[in-house]
């Protein structure tokens, strides 16, 4: 049996995970991988540290198709933050860390001209941004791309989370509902989202037309311009209805969960009483069993 291993940059790892694709073999995820594909004479398994490990008892085939030196050299070099080629989808959400309020998760589907022509409007992570700027960035964006929200208001949202039990199962519920509502209005073949849990929480979410696509969780995705843009739609979301409840409700639901957050909460609630307070804030934080 042989064996062959290479450190690749672990980014590439999607471009492999696809060309392999092509070849007869099945594909799992074993712990510390990206991937592992294997067939009846070979075994290729990337690693998230970049190493790449052949084994198997006909493994020249592969690293002379796959791993030869000039391989790496002919993928197309991606513009500095950007995780994969274009065109790709980015996921992003908005107000998980906000007790008032919905959870809104975005999708933006970029190709290379339109994300070129994104960074060029100053397109970057939502969290760097002021409301004002972030509600004029999201109309640009809207105007130059195929994009997807999922807003889900807080009597909902409470709803899902006690049936997920869980912040990230429902995340992943949400960010793969964004990702099939994109694939009926694209042909994506990779998706993007921030690292919030393991990439088989979502994968385990999507339905059958999303087991095609591949997903890509990464730390810091805001860095990519399609998540950049998916942050900034989400931000937008969130922004618009939050000013909702305060003209319905006639005073400022603050962002967070911090002490201004408390004071504001135990003034509703005397107000409109707990019942009326599910329907505007998040059940599951701290905040809601301190009122």
């Amino acid at each position: 049996m042989g064996s062959y291993s290479i450190k690749l940059d672990p980014n590439l790892w999607v471009h492999y995970k696809e060309l392999l694709s092509n070849e007869d073999c099945e594909f799992k995820i074993p712990d510390y991988t990206f991937f592992q594909a294997k067939n009846k004479n070979w075994q290729f398994t990337f690693y998230k540290t970049g190493k790449v490990l052949v084994q198997g008892k006909d493994i020249d085939y592969i690293v002379k198709k796959y791993l030869d030196n000039n391989f790496e050299c002919e993928l197309k070099p991606q513009t500095e933050g950007d995780i994969a080629p274009f065109p790709h989808i980015g996921v992003d959400e908005s107000g998980k860390g906000d007790f008032f309020g919905p959870l809104i998760i975005a999708g933006c589907y970029l190709d290379e001209k339109q994300a070129n022509f994104l960074k060029e409007k100053g397109i970057k992570d939502s969290k760097k941004l002021d409301d004002k700027k972030i509600l004029t960035l999201a109309e640009i964006i809207k105007e130059n791309s195929i994009f997807d929200i999922v807003a889900i208001g807080n009597k909902k949202y409470n709803e899902l989370y006690s049936k997920f039990k869980n912040l990230n199962s429902l995340l992943a519920w949400g960010h793969s509902t964004v990702i099939e509502n994109l694939l009926n209005k694209t042909n994506a073949k990779i998706a993007i989202s921030d690292k919030f849990a393991d990439e088989r929480v979502i994968l385990n979410a999507l339905k059958q037309k999303g087991k095609t696509i591949q997903v890509i969780q990464q730390t810091k995705a805001e860095a990519d311009c399609a998540v950049a843009s998916a942050s900034i739609l989400a931000r937008c979301e969130f922004v618009k209805r939050i000013s909702k409840l305060n003209e319905e409700y006639e005073m400022t639901f603050p962002k967070g969960a911090g002490e201004n957050v408390l004071i504001q909460g135990k003034k509703f609630k005397e107000k409109f009483g707990i019942e009326e307070l599910k329907n505007v804030s998040k059940t599951h934080f701290k905040t809601y069993s301190s009122l």
